[in-house]
């Protein structure tokens, strides 16, 4: 106790008088977090609660699971990051809160908590656009400057962007189905890997990625989808149809039961995230030489930021770097703790804003969430027009 109340003194006394403070709240989905950060981006307390657990039990995410979830930590998330980080609420200059888009229960239980938060304490507001949020989170730990391409990577979203400034972006290409994330952990559970002794607590990205490494991708080949389709964005539910009747027929052949591990499971493991990984880098090149065509970026370092949940896997940087190495950008990622959902990303967008003077509401009684918003302005016609033809690039990386 002593040591922490001569760390909050030093705090208190070594931070500028006319730093602003920001909490940031996020419950998009299935994890409730928190964070106070200061305006150059120091982060002064955080907390999270994870659901995975409960969710791992379910086979996947029930929205009223995780609203209930949410209902009854948010408070305590929240007030221990700012026990964390020795800030009374009188102390803080803004509130900023997912709003946009996610579950719309999840969503729901953040901004209401948020609203009152504000009102009590009489804060401005900022509502935060997620994806917006996952975009720029790279910008608090390196300098990455406006413009750059940005690939967004999770278990609900994929799509690809030019980022021009903390709130404009152009939108390349994006999921037309179901997203990477969401297709690794459906083939996860239709391999039982839950039940998996070296995976039973991870998610189903994390199990498919620890068994690909034992694998043999080249034991089983699934297409890449959309190949004729000269645009930025991305189908995956056509790859997990594939791996599914793999899986079914293999089951066949083993005389086993659904339910039951098959004997090559690592190498199923291996050619999915191969395929998802080998059609998540064919987009992105074709993204980078749209941009390079239009003149969107600079030419000399353009950057490629990738971040989201699926940015955690090793296997997919890899492969992505092949293409950056391969065009002459430069790759930024976030530590993995920083792409997955968190506080700290949220509270960091209402840093750029307050800054920026951008985005702030004194009376956000009118503010609702939106589960479908949409991400930036909609050029994916003038790419599909471009009809860019991506040259060949060897992808063979080790798992």
């Amino acid at each position: 106790m002593l040591r922490r109340n001569v760390v909050l003194f030093k705090r208190a006394f070594t931070r500028p008088f006319s730093s602003r403070l920001v909490l940031g709240i996020e419950t998009s989905c299935d994890d409730t977090g928190a964070a106070v950060m200061d305006e150059t981006g120091l982060i002064l307390g955080e907390s999270l609660h994870s659901q995975k657990g409960v969710h791992l039990k379910t086979g996947g995410i029930i929205p009223t699971v995780a609203q209930r979830l949410h209902r009854e930590n948010i408070a305590c998330v929240v007030q221990e990051a700012l026990n964390k980080s020795g800030i009374a609420p009188r102390d803080l200059s803004a509130i900023a809160t997912t709003v946009k888009p996610g579950l719309a229960l999840s969503l729901g239980i953040g901004l209401e908590y948020s609203l009152n938060f504000i009102q009590r304490h009489k804060l401005p507001f900022i509502p935060i656009h997620h994806m917006e949020a996952h975009a720029l989170t790279v910008r608090m730990i390196q300098s990455v400057p406006f413009p750059f391409l940005v690939l967004l990577i999770s278990g609900g979203h994929c799509l690809l962007a030019v980022a021009r400034g903390i709130d404009d972006f152009l939108l390349l290409g994006q999921a037309l189905d179901e997203a990477p994330g969401d297709t690794l952990d459906k083939v996860a559970r239709r391999l039982s890997l839950v039940t998996h002794p070296k995976c039973s607590m991870l998610s189903g990205g994390q199990a498919i990625e620890l068994l690909a490494r034992e694998g043999n991708r080249l034991k089983f080949h699934f297409k890449s989808p959309m190949g004729q389709h000269y645009d930025c964005n991305f189908s995956f539910a056509g790859i997990r149809t594939q791996v599914t009747q793999v899986i079914s027929k293999k089951e066949e052949d083993e005389g086993i039961q659904q339910g039951t591990i098959l004997s090559c499971v690592s190498d199923i493991a291996a050619a999915a995230q191969y395929t998802v990984a080998s059609h998540i880098a064919k987009r992105t090149h074709r993204a980078i030489l749209f941009c390079k065509a239009k003149g969107l970026l600079p030419q000399s370092n353009p950057s490629l930021v990738v971040s989201g949940g699926v940015a955690c896997n090793q296997y997919i940087r890899k492969t992505l770097q092949i293409v950056t190495d391969a065009t002459n950008y430069e790759l930024h990622c976030p530590p993995a703790k920083l792409c997955t959902d968190n506080g700290v990303m949220i509270a960091w967008n209402g840093v750029e804003k307050l800054r920026e003077g951008k985005g702030i509401v004194t009376h956000a009684s009118r503010i609702r969430y939106e589960p479908k918003a949409p991400f930036g302005m909609d050029i994916t016609g003038q790419v599909k027009e471009a009809e860019i033809k991506v040259p060949p690039l060897k992808l063979k990386i080790n798992q």
